[in-house]
């Protein structure tokens, strides 16, 4: 592997420091915007249907995180396996997927994201890639405040990629063109990122998002009853929160296979409480839970009423809390 000072730009030494506090860092989050730019201070990526990771190595085994900070070593040993053969201390950040034909496909994965136990994993079938997009630590020295541009040269140069590591490949310039040509694939969308800024944890305006469909997480507040000759559940009731109160953007009744139906109803009865959850009055028959299961839901349009039109149920998501749950658009 290459030493990564070697290729570092003259007069960058003093942004280089070292790496402490172990191997987990927050990470940086985009935010969601409708106004698709061409700029050349601006890179460009793929969006994908996965679960974001932090994957990190301090000499021994390394070890994955989900977004908000829980092991993960566990769903996907064989991306841990192959962080194993790289070099010996760094820190990536990235995005594990599953593919349905050419497409990423978050509903697959949902078959990996709650196991916790390596040969389980192994035993569902469904094979999993880490698309690494970002290198914020190498050989103990902390690489966070370096341009973007350098974090990307630098991760290409120190790592093989092999499957199931991949380099996210980016775009420079023309971020309209590539969103078109996203969209025309079928892709989620794009990630747009300057190029010439410094990674910052947490939510940052560094980093836009651009989706070719709408879609984002909600918290559960409660479910309907089943109807006719189908078994769990009938719908559930979602919302974010705005502020303290959490708002009711309306029921999601498809997208769901009779395991799952049966699977999330077992999780819904522990969850049981009197009252409903919701600021808004949700008009519907209902069973109420306490706000804490997180679905990403996919749906067309926000109505008028602040409601979702024709939603539909992607899986559940252990990477993010209920309460940074937000309306996105």
């Amino acid at each position: 592997m290459s030493d990564p000072f070697r290729l570092l730009q003259e007069g960058q030494d003093e942004l280089l420091r070292a790496w402490g506090g172990g191997t987990w860092h927050t990470p940086e989050l985009a935010v969601l915007t409708d106004r698709p730019f061409s700029d050349e201070r601006w890179l460009f990526e793929r969006k994908l249907d996965g679960v974001r990771l932090i994957a990190g190595r301090d000499g021994g085994a390394p070890r994955l995180w989900s977004r908000n900070g829980k092991r993960a070593d566990a769903a996907y040993p064989e991306v841990a396996d192959a962080l194993g053969e790289g070099p010996e201390r760094f820190v990536v950040d990235g995005e594990v997927v599953a593919f349905e034909g050419g497409r990423t496909s978050f509903e697959r994965l949902q078959r990996r994201i709650h196991l916790t136990r390596p040969e389980e994993a192994r035993r569902t079938g469904v094979a999993v890639y880490y698309y690494v997009f970002d290198l914020l630590a190498f050989g103990g020295v902390d690489l966070t405040r370096l341009p973007l541009r350098d974090r990307k040269r630098l991760l290409r140069e120190c790592f093989g990629f092999t499957d199931p590591l991949r380099f996210s490949a980016h775009r420079g310039g023309d971020g309209e063109d590539f969103f078109r040509q996203a969209c025309e694939r079928g892709w989620e969308g794009l990630i747009a990122k300057r190029a010439d800024q410094p990674y910052r944890s947490g939510r940052s305006r560094d980093w836009l998002k651009f989706k070719c469909v709408a879609g984002q997480e909600f918290v559960v507040g409660g479910y309907t009853d089943p109807q006719g000759a189908r078994q769990g559940f009938g719908a559930l009731l979602v919302g974010y929160y705005e502020g303290s109160r959490l708002r009711y953007a309306g029921k999601v009744g498809t997208g769901y296979d009779e395991r799952t139906l049966r699977d999330l109803k077992e999780r819904l009865d522990r969850l049981g409480r009197d009252r409903s959850p919701f600021a808004d009055e949700v008009g519907e028959r209902a069973h109420w839970v306490a706000p804490e299961l997180v679905a990403e839901v996919g749906f067309t349009e926000w109505t008028a009423e602040g409601k979702l039109r024709h939603p539909r149920f992607s899986g559940l998501r252990t990477d993010k809390s209920a309460g940074q749950v937000v309306r996105e658009g």
